[in-house]
């Protein structure tokens, strides 16, 4: 048995009810919201003490490899394992995944904490007590789930009726209850039995994988096969698209808590929230003497009790209250604060629509592995964009059919190759780029390399581009 615990980090949902700014490509579990490091990043920080966590799994989808994994290297945090969903299936294929993994690993022994990538945490006292009591509860069995005490009425999260007391801050549970009507949520906030369903829990991997095989049989059998292939790879498992895409859709509350004998919660009264709507962002929030929570480029005036969020216009809002205006590069959106639950809806409406699809799918700015780029101006036969290339970073190997390139170096050292010819430039320096030229872009400095380019020709879509070598495994 291994005495340490290892965590479980969830992070491959979509986050649609933060949209504008959470969006397909980059949702918000990897959005700094109003702090210095991301949502992702923050939950890699509570199980970073090697003293009692080991290097934690996470589990994301296969787009999000790269980030999850920069994120992580921006931490100097080492992970134990980085698993690849070729397709959403909820939570309960992902932990049973990663406690098949676990028990392979480490040993059915083992402790596995269960985190949601995107949840605001006060790590107090009362944290890490609750923590203590739940590895406990796990190392005995039990399948613990953590209960926070609520503050308010609340619509937007599901609930767990308390049980018979086992031990000091531990309870059997007597049901749990899907997010419920606002009349529903007053008597479950008033009633002390009733506590928020936080998403997170503690088991050991044997404990819940036998409940799995009992319960869910399908996922089981789903994470088996997903893992099959993966013995003796690296750390990043790249799980087997079959048996996911085949596996059903279930999350795990419904799909063990709800059954099981073994269930048991921790109430916790620290800090939380899940962060899912803006109204959500504000409870957490930091907010001013008028109760408003504002971030970016914004003017506020005789305005209360609102969220305003910019990251890219200069935004006013005058005279109103309780509203949420949050601004992107290409999309806005304005809401009474306390209707920003419906965003989800809003964004399936979006998503249908083939003129707005595309703003649920991705920002201006577009990330990828080596850095990313940001559309600036577009027209008949040109395209302008800013490249930012991370240190030591370089693109592929590549050439394009239908267009040429100019760059220009505003800040940062670049390296570029063209047809094997290898040529350093500084800021303010530009090289021209032919049409079916063999081109590299790097950053050999110490310092983000941004460049302005400037792309000309018949055909300007991402998808003219021959890759010939790419670090990445893009090839």
């Amino acid at each position: 048995m291994n005495s340490k615990i290892l965590p479980v980090v969830l992070a491959g949902g979509q986050g649609t009810r933060l949209w504008p700014m959470s969006r397909a490509a980059y949702p918000k579990q990897f959005l700094a919201l109003g702090g210095a490091e991301t949502l992702y990043q923050a939950t890699l920080r509570r199980v970073a003490d090697p003293s009692l966590y080991l290097p934690p799994y996470v589990v994301t989808g296969t787009e999000y490899k790269f980030i999850a994994l920069d994120q992580a290297a921006d931490l100097g945090m080492p992970l134990g394992g980085v698993f690849l969903e070729p397709v959403q299936r909820n939570t309960c294929l992902a932990i049973a995944t990663a406690a098949a993994m676990a028990i392979n690993q480490h040993g059915p022994e083992t402790i596995l904490h269960v985190l949601p990538s995107d949840h605001f945490i006060e790590t107090d006292a009362d944290y890490w007590g609750s923590v203590e009591v739940a590895a406990m509860a796990a190392a005995n069995g039990g399948l613990v789930t953590f209960g926070v005490t609520p503050v308010r009425p609340e619509t937007g999260y599901g609930y767990i009726e308390k049980g018979q007391q086992i031990a000091d801050r531990l309870f059997g549970v007597a049901r749990f209850t899907e997010k419920p009507n606002a009349e529903v949520a007053e008597q479950f906030a008033a009633d002390g039995r009733f506590l928020w369903n936080s998403g997170m829990f503690m088991f050991s991997a044997g404990a819940f994988w036998e409940q799995c095989l009992r319960l869910a049989p399908a996922t089981a059998a789903a994470a088996e096969a997903a893992l099959a292939e993966t013995a003796g790879k690296s750390a990043v498992f790249e799980l087997l698209a079959r048996p996911y895409e085949d596996a059903p859709s279930v999350a795990v509350d419904v799909a063990i808590f709800e059954k099981t004998d073994r269930a048991q919660v921790v109430p916790v009264s620290y800090s939380w929230s899940d962060l899912g709507s803006w109204d959500g962002l504000w409870t957490s929030g930091s907010r001013d003497a008028a109760g408003n929570l504002v971030s970016g480029p914004t003017t506020v005036s005789n305005t209360t009790d609102s969220l305003v969020f910019s990251n890219q216009s200069h935004v006013v809002v005058e005279g109103l209250d309780g509203v949420a205006v949050v601004v992107t590069e290409d999309a806005v959106l304005v809401s009474k604060l306390s209707d920003t639950q419906k965003v989800g809806k809003l964004v399936e409406t979006l998503k249908r629509n083939p003129v707005t699809s595309d703003l649920t799918r991705s920002n201006k700015t577009t990330f990828r592995p080596w850095g990313g780029y940001a559309s600036v101006l577009q027209g008949e036969r040109f395209q302008v964009k800013k490249l930012f290339v991370k240190p030591g970073k370089k693109l592929s190997l590549q050439k394009h059919h239908h267009r040429s390139e100019h760059w220009v170096v505003v800040r940062g050292t670049a390296q570029v190759t063209i047809d094997g010819n290898v040529t350093v430039l500084g800021e303010n320096e530009s090289v021209y780029l032919p049409l079916g030229c063999v081109h590299r872009l790097a950053n050999p400095g110490k310092i983000m390399l941004e460049i302005i380019e400037v792309q000309t020709g018949s055909y300007l879509g991402e998808d003219d581009i021959i890759r010939l070598e790419d670090e990445f495994g893009r090839v």
